[in-house]
C-alpha cells in the first residue's frame, strides 16, 4: 500500500509539472546561432549571429538587439559590459515576424594584473569597529561599521584614531559601506533594504532611500556624479546621486568568470576598489564594463595587527585625496594602514 501511495504522488507530481520531454509542438523552428562555445565569449573576440532556420522559411529580414540595442551581424565586443547578455532577433517573413532570443556571457579578454603594497604609514584604529565602510572627505575619515545592535556612523581623526562624532543605529539595523558626495553621507544596511543620508558636519539623519533589485547593502563608493553600489553578488548597481533610483548595473568578471560577494567600495582614478568578502584582498575593477583588471593581495597585513578571538578578515577602503594615498584596516583591527600600491 506505501507503494503504490508513493507511485501515485510520483505520477500527480510529474502531471502539474509535465514530467518528461517537451513535446515539441511550441518548440520555435527558428534559433538564434552564435559563434561562442556554450555562449562564451571574449570581449575581444567578434560576435557573429546567424539564424537557424529548421522549416527553411523564406526570410526576408533580420533584426538583432544586444541588452535592447540594435547590433549588427558581425559587432565588436570590446566596447560591450561583461558578463550575462541578452540576444534578440525578429525574423521577417511570409509578412509574419518571430522573435527568437538567447543568452551570452562576456568574458574579460586578460588576466587581473597583480600588484603588492608598500606600508607607508600606520594609525591606531578602535579595536572595537566592525568596519564595513570606509571614506575620506576633507581630510576627515568617516567610517560605518555593523553587527545587529553595535552598528554606527562617526568622524574620525584617522591620525590618533580619536572618535569626533557618533552616531548609533537603532538596534534592527545592520550598518554597512557609505560614500559622501554632495556634502551628505550616504550609509547602506545590509538585509533591511534601505539607506541612509546624513548631513556631513553634524551626522544629523536627513532621509532614507530604499533598494530596488539590489537586495541587499554591502559596499559604496561614488565617481562625483553616481554612486556605485555592490550587494553581495557579481552585480555593481549605479544609482542616480539625486534620486538613489538603481538606473543601470555591471557584473564583475575576470577572463575566467564572474567574481561574487564583492564588498566595501573605493573610486580611485576613475577605478572602482573592491573588498571581496573573506579574501583579504582588494579587486580594481573597470567602472565601464566590469573587467577585474587588477588584484591586491593585502593578506599579510593581518599578521601585523593584535591577534585575539574576535579578528576578522579585511575590509575597509579609503582614498584620501588630500595625501594621494590609500588606507586600508579590517574587522576588529587596532591598526589604519597607509599604503601605496606598487605592480
Amino acid at each position: 500500500m506505501k507503494l503504490f501511495k508513493y507511485l501515485t504522488i510520483i505520477f500527480l507530481s510529474c502531471f502539474i509539472v509535465s514530467c518528461g520531454t517537451n513535446s515539441g509542438k511550441n518548440k520555435s523552428d527558428i534559433a538564434i546561432r552564435i559563434n561562442a562555445k556554450e555562449n562564451t565569449i571574449s570581449n575581444a573576440e567578434i560576435l557573429i549571429l546567424s539564424i537557424e532556420n529548421l522549416k527553411n522559411h523564406p526570410i526576408d529580414s533580420v533584426s538583432y538587439t544586444l541588452n535592447g540595442k540594435s547590433i549588427k551581424e558581425n559587432t565588436d565586443l570590446k566596447n560591450i559590459k561583461l558578463g550575462n547578455q541578452n540576444i534578440e532577433a525578429i525574423v521577417y517573413y511570409d509578412k509574419k515576424q518571430q522573435k527568437v532570443a538567447s543568452k551570452i556571457t562576456v568574458l574579460n579578454n586578460e588576466p587581473p594584473k597583480i600588484y603588492t603594497y608598500k606600508i607607508i604609514n600606520e594609525y591606531p584604529h578602535d579595536i572595537a569597529s566592525y568596519t564595513q565602510g570606509l571614506e575620506f572627505y576633507n581630510d576627515t575619515l568617516y567610517e560605518s561599521t555593523g553587527q545587529q545592535g553595535k552598528s554606527k556612523l562617526r568622524k574620525v581623526d584617522y591620525k590618533t584614531g580619536n572618535i569626533l562624532k557618533n552616531v548609533d543605529l537603532a538596534n534592527q539595523y545592520f550598518g554597512e559601506g557609505l560614500s559622501v558626495i554632495n556634502d551628505k553621507i550616504y550609509q547602506l544596511t545590509w538585509q533591511n533594504g534601505v539607506g541612509f543620508v546624513y548631513n556631513t558636519t553634524s551626522l544629523e539623519k536627513l532621509n532614507e532611500f530604499k533598494y530596488g533589485k539590489s537586495k541587499e547593502g554591502w559596499g559604496l563608493c561614488n565617481d562625483g556624479k553616481t554612486l556605485y553600489k555592490s550587494d553581495g553578488t557579481e552585480n555593481i548597481w549605479l544609482l542616480n546621486s539625486n534620486t538613489l533610483a538603481e538606473e543601470d548595473h555591471i557584473q564583475v568578471y575576470t577572463n575566467k568568470g564572474k567574481i561574487v560577494e564583492i564588498n566595501e567600495l573605493e573610486w580611485i582614478n576613475g577605478e572602482i576598489y573592491a573588498n571581496r568578502w573573506q579574501k583579504d584582498g582588494v579587486a580594481i575593477i573597470n567602472p565601464e564594463n566590469g573587467a577585474v583588471i587588477g588584484v591586491i593581495d593585502f593578506s599579510p597585513l593581518k599578521k601585523l595587527v593584535t591577534q585575539h578571538d574576535a579578528l576578522d578578515v579585511l575590509n575597509g577602503i579609503a582614498y584620501n585625496p588630500k595625501t594621494k594615498t590609500i588606507f586600508v584596516t579590517g574587522k576588529y583591527w587596532d591598526k589604519l594602514f597607509e599604503v601605496e600600491i606598487v605592480k
